[in-house]
């Protein structure tokens, strides 16, 4: 897999086999239990170890940040005037109650489409990247989002990521969720923070100054980079908010540990920008390397993606590829349930 000739500016660069068992479907229980690949920066060294023993490996005078989105079941089956079916995956609201959707199936402005609870939608503009506006209806009235929340909670399904290749069970509602989900918004979760027990998280919080930010995972975290320059990627972007307590901590930091690539990218954002709340499409890459976050905890990543090309801004090209390369050597367990690592 090594080549010295690899451009980290090419998508192609980016490029792993992975066997395909060793992508996860379910996550292990405990969720502490999990492996973690520890690379030190420093010694240039790999290790072995699992999430339970966490409070071992992380440096002394840390300030920690996660993510507290709560993911909402965002894929909702319903039918067309015609009586076809279809399936519409929610992404996020926009503003005036009209809301990005994913739509599978042709429809075209105007078209209505029904679902349980008397909930209906209608389309209003068809995007050129296969995303639809649409406006919610319940009972002649226009949902707001916290009302087509409540809804789709009750008629929806948990958007697992289709690399799961099945359908969401009763025990995703709560295996797909993190212990601190907050705040609904997400189609994704930000999977590194699923390892975390009531029990570690007590000894990361009795030892660590822990904060929490949102930043709502949307569908675009699963998009492909299509050009071959990566530089040519439209980033999507995804709404943030930083509480005033997680800036101050984050101005204050000496050191950050950034738990998951939405942490990251939300705290890269403000460094740039000092913007505490919008929307984030900061890409980061070889090009464009974090300036705020020292360390960062997170899953493994799918090949040509823009989640790999992050882990690449920390470490490099080549130390991304070679210490994928030792995760499926080892046969770790890859993507949103499946095993972490830990950058130092």
């Amino acid at each position: 897999m090594m080549k010295s000739n690899l451009d980290p500016l090419k998508t192609s660069s980016y490029d792993y086999n992975l066997p395909k068992e060793l992508i996860a479907t379910k996550p292990v229980y405990p969720a502490d239990s999990a492996k973690l690949l520890v690379y030190n920066r420093e010694t240039d060294t790999i290790t072995h170890t699992t999430f339970k023993s966490l409070m071992h490996v992380l440096p002394d005078n840390l300030s920690v940040f996660l993510n507290d989105t709560k993911v909402i079941k965002a894929r909702i089956f319903g039918e067309k005037e015609s009586g076809g079916k279809v399936e519409l995956l929610f992404n996020k609201p926009l503003f005036m109650d009209r809301y990005l959707v994913m739509i599978r199936g042709k429809v075209k402005i105007g078209t209505k489409l029904f679902f349980p609870m008397n909930l209906q939608a209608e389309v209003l503009e068809v995007n050129d990247d296969g995303s639809r506006v649409v406006n919610f209806i319940q009972n002649d009235k226009k949902l707001d989002f916290l009302s087509l929340v409540e809804i789709l909670n009750e008629i929806g399904h948990l958007p697992l990521p289709p690399y799961m290749n099945r359908e969401d069970e009763e025990k995703d509602n709560e295996d797909y969720q993190t212990l601190f989900a907050k705040n609904y918004g997400a189609v994704a979760a930000p999977t590194a923070s699923l390892h975390f027990t009531e029990e570690l998280l007590e000894k990361i919080n009795n030892k660590y100054d822990v904060n929490y930010l949102t930043l709502h995972v949307g569908a675009g975290t699963f998009k492909p980079v299509d050009s071959e320059d990566i530089l040519s990627h439209p980033m999507h972007s995804e709404y943030f908010e930083i509480g005033s307590e997680a800036k101050k901590s984050l101005d204050e930091a000496q050191k950050v540990l950034a738990v998951g690539t939405t942490v990251t990218r939300t705290v890269e954002y403000y460094a740039r920008t000092n913007k505490i709340q919008g929307e984030c499409d900061l890409f980061l890459n070889p090009a464009n390397k974090p300036i705020k976050v020292d360390h960062l905890l997170t899953n493994f990543h799918l090949p040509k993606s823009t989640l790999i090309m992050l882990i690449a801004s920390f470490v490099g090209l080549e130390k991304t590829l070679e210490i994928y390369e030792e995760a499926i050597k080892e046969k770790y367990r890859f993507y949103s349930y499946g095993d972490g690592m830990l950058i130092i």
